[in-house]
């Protein structure tokens, strides 16, 4: 049975797939995942870490009511002088404070595109990374935008049942990419390149435009500008747009 080569392994590792420079025998497609742009010169496809965002705000909605309406409840418990109410009902507003917190930042905080750029020119990948802690209602996303060499790309493909709480099990695959240190199969940083998508065609797809270019790849889908979003999507309105660092947007987007 095959053994992860990466150091520690991505959660629900399946197997590892071919490295940066070995030559893809698959098809390669990202599936509906159409690029953002996609040049001589570099690549960029979308990412997202959330999906349906637009739920998490319709269920800061409900909590937001809760909150509201449990000073009423605390102040009648007071006049009846029930402390034991009185204590559950405060219990009850923190919590649902908290809750509504937790939904409007999860819907909102992170910007309306995580994408990768890969500059072929360079060798170079390009990731605007976002970091938070989920459970800081008060912490908005910290963009990070990071560079490394092609060189210490790895690629993994995992597999995962996550129970959703009424007995039932999602079924989750994808393919994460994984940076190691040079020289090594240590992994110092991580980021999810697909999700229940065109999987490990799209890791196929990636190398070929970095080996060969675009000329060795069919035609991309029309690119989406992933700031021009629409009116009903109110959640990705009320995200930041996506804004590189100027030195690294510029580097990132041209040959040395």
């Amino acid at each position: 049975m095959p053994r992860p080569l990466l150091s520690p392994p991505c959660p629900g590792w399946r197997k590892d797939l071919p490295g940066p420079f070995e030559i893809a025998t698959i098809e390669k497609s990202m599936g509906q995942q159409v690029p953002n742009h996609q040049d001589s010169i570099y690549l960029e496809i979308p990412r997202s870490t959330l999906t349906r965002r637009g739920i998490m705000l319709i269920l800061a909605l409900p909590a937001a009511l809760i909150a509201l309406s449990t000073p009423q409840l605390i102040y009648e418990s007071l006049e009846l002088r029930r402390p034991v109410l009185t204590l559950l009902c405060l219990c009850l507003l923190v919590l649902a404070g908290w809750a509504t917190a937790i939904a409007y930042r999860t819907g909102t905080s992170p910007p309306r595109d995580e994408p990768i750029r890969f500059n072929r020119m360079r060798n170079k990948i390009y990731i605007y990374k976002c970091t938070h802690r989920w459970w800081n209602p008060f912490e908005k996303c910290i963009v990070m935008p990071v560079r490394y060499d092609w060189s210490q790309v790895r690629a993994e493909q995992w597999h995962q049942h996550c129970a959703t709480g009424q007995g039932a099990t999602i079924i989750k695959w994808g393919v994460t990419l994984s940076i190691v240190a040079p020289g090594t199969n240590a992994v110092i940083d991580r980021v999810h390149l697909t999700c229940m998508g065109a999987d490990e065609h799209a890791w196929a797809y990636i190398r070929t435009y970095m080996q060969k270019g675009p000329s060795a790849l069919p035609p991309p889908g029309t690119p989406k500008d992933h700031n021009d979003v629409l009116w009903c999507e109110l959640a990705l309105r009320l995200a930041p747009k996506v804004a590189w660092p100027a030195d690294m947007d510029l580097e990132s987007r041209t040959a040395p």
